[in-house]
């Protein structure tokens, strides 16, 4: 017992310092530890702890699949839904009938097992692709249709392999497999729905976070295994009730749940999924050991790893390009993706997760189960190495680029700008009733801080770093200093033994919080100001009337700098240009707040930044970019 107990710990220790060393380097973690896995299968004291189907199926995939889905819009999965159609249902059913051709091509076994072979390999691994997009940079769009395919490919797979499985352990027709199929998918539908609807009550039923947290982390299993019971798809089920739990979460789950929610799942998945790459790279010794014994010999086997391989990654493309006419619809201002960014979906293909875990999931009777793990396992390492590597340079070279940095700041000051447009017209609903309403010191306490909210999201539109320090930079620069003082003061008075540790950890725990706050925000700002010049994003302001007449309007600046700031001895942060009479402003976040004030006095609608290279524009009125 002391030795498991040993190795377990061992094996714990490795997952999360080899996965943490990777992701401080950029290198792929699956990659090395799959990589490490199967160094360490072959060496004699390390064990190999044996996969059964149920682990892999019941404790390991409901919580990995569920962690993915409560990451994703419900919105975004609603918009895609003919990738999801095309790639999660279509690509996966055509890549599973293709491998199964070859492989009844190939080896001299049923249909039924060539076809389950397929089930396993025919997932995509969109984490891995999603987790190297986001570092290269891809096209938001890009990553939204990978992480929708991510979602149902999987579910779509088991089911498939469920189907295939049960041909393979018993006679059944192909109106049965279909019956069965069907089936499958209903239930996993309604009983996904049914827990989501459950799950949402009972986090509305509740304010304590550690009851949030607890609900969060039994909902997989709450919808797996019922829907597993009527015979649907427990992986389609915890899909859903992810989907569908995520969307409602702002509405029924508190702040603080939500936020403990996202650390502990986040946590979960690093872990599992990291686990699931050592577990099955520690299988290969047993594998090929148990391959060496195959009547087909060495080279039909290698022959059927490399046509599998050069199956699942041919199959890609040339289905994509095919559907392209129902996969590339316009998004919501009209625009397509390109043939680059076709082109770079096509070859985000690697398999991953669901693949080893599938793999392991082959009834004991499947014939020449041994050969197909190994198939399984060259899939993976295989796509891996040839497109987890390569895959930046591919977007480079396809010209697939991210989304800018700043042009989201700007989308989200601007929405920032109405939301707390929003909060303080309820707060002047609060003061015309005598009951509700609060002091005229703490409205102007809640009308600051919305204000300097709003003021600090709109100075990280600032060209560069070398810029004079604004005042939302200089607020958190000393806050910090304050904080780190106010810190050290706690834990003296903690060591000293004066106060209460119930009271140590309350207060710590109120600075963590607003000190991880402020640093996003430094983070956030040093990234946004060191990106590329700006621009409003096209289209917008369309239903905007006063952007639309001042869309070719380039009236001459009176000044180059604020005048009104330079007669009162104040630095303007930002400036901005009146696109009615060329009037030049400061910005909010200044002193004076001239251009606002211009507005006010004028009646002026629209302005434009004033800074070098940036063009976006501002509607005072209506309160929209342009």
């Amino acid at each position: 017992m002391e030795q498991f107990a040993g190795w377990l710990l061992a094996f714990v220790v490795t997952v999360i310092i080899v996965a943490s060393w990777c992701r401080s380097r950029g290198l792929p973690a699956p990659l090395v530890l799959t990589a490490l896995g199967l160094v360490g299968s072959f060496v004699p004291f390390i064990p190999h702890p044996q996969l059964s189907p149920d682990l892999i199926l019941t404790g390991l995939l409901p919580p990995l699949l569920y962690a993915a889905a409560i990451q994703v819009s419900l919105i975004d999965f609603a918009k895609e839904w003919r990738a999801v159609l095309v790639l999660s249902v279509g690509l996966v059913i055509v890549t599973t009938l293709a491998v199964g051709a070859v492989g009844v091509w190939l080896l001299p076994v049923p249909l039924a097992v060539t076809l389950a072979m397929g089930a396993v390999v025919g997932p995509p691994d969109a984490v891995a692709a999603t987790a190297v997009g986001r570092r290269v940079g891809l096209p938001r769009r890009l990553v939204t249709v990978l992480e929708t395919e991510s979602l149902v490919n999987d579910a779509t797979a088991i089911v498939l392999l469920h189907t295939t499985t049960a041909a393979i352990v018993g006679s059944v027709t192909a109106a049965q497999l279909g019956f069965a199929f069907v089936l499958s998918v209903a239930g996993g539908l309604v009983v996904g729905f049914l827990v989501s609807r459950l799950v949402g009550w009972l986090h509305t039923q509740t304010d304590d976070q550690l009851t949030s947290t607890a609900i969060s982390l039994v909902t997989p299993w709450v919808a797996f295994l019922p829907a597993e019971a009527i015979q649907g798809s427990g992986v389609l089920a915890v899909v859903v009730a992810g989907l569908l739990i995520a969307h409602r979460a702002p509405e029924q789950m508190s702040a603080t749940a939500r936020h403990a929610t996202r650390l502990n799942w986040s946590t979960v998945q690093f872990f599992l999924e990291n686990s699931v790459f050592l577990l099955s790279g520690l299988q290969l010794a047993v594998i090929v050991a148990s391959v060496r014994e195959s009547r087909l010999g060495a080279g039909p086997i290698a022959a059927l790893c490399v046509a599998v391989f050069l199956t699942v990654v041919l199959v890609r493309p040339l289905w994509i390009f095919a559907m392209a006419w129902l996969l590339n619809s316009p998004d919501r201002t009209g625009a397509t993706m390109t043939n680059g960014e076709l082109g770079v979906l096509s070859f985000a293909g690697m398999r991953g997760v669901v693949t080893l875990a599938a793999v392991f999931m082959l009834p004991p009777s499947t014939p020449h189960r041994e050969v197909v793990e190994l198939v399984a396992m060259v899939v993976v390492a295989g796509t891996l190495l040839l497109q987890g590597l390569t895959l930046p340079l591919v977007a480079r070279r396809l010209g697939a680029k991210g989304p800018d940095p700043r042009a989201d700041a700007l989308h989200g000051s601007a929405l920032l700008r109405r939301s707390v447009d929003a909060g303080l017209a309820e707060l002047e609903e609060l003061q015309a009733d005598p009951t509700t309403a609060v002091s005229d010191q703490v409205r102007q306490d809640l009308v600051g801080r919305s204000t300097r909210t709003v003021n600090a999201a709109w100075e990280q539109l600032r060209g560069g770093a070398g810029e004079k320090e604004a005042p939302g930079e200089a607020y958190r620069r000393a806050r910090l200093a304050m904080m780190t003082a106010e810190r050290r003061e706690i834990l003296r008075a903690r060591d000293a033994g004066e106060v209460d540790n119930e009271i140590i950890v309350r207060l710590l725990a109120t600075l963590e919080l607003e000190e991880t706050m402020l640093l996003r925000l430094t983070e956030r700002a040093e990234r946004w100001s060191a990106a590329a010049d700006l621009v409003a994003p096209e289209g917008s302001g369309d239903g905007c009337e006063h952007l639309r007449r001042t869309r070719h309007r380039h009236p001459r600046p009176k000044s180059t700098t604020c005048l009104a700031c330079q007669a009162n001895g104040d630095d303007p942060v930002h400036l901005r240009l009146c696109l009615t009479c060329g009037h030049v402003g400061c910005c909010d976040s200044s002193v004076g707040r001239h251009a606002t004030r211009h507005f006010e006095e004028t009646g002026h609608p629209v302005m434009r930044s004033f800074e070098e290279g940036e063009a976006w524009r501002w509607c005072f009125v209506d309160t929209i970019l342009g």
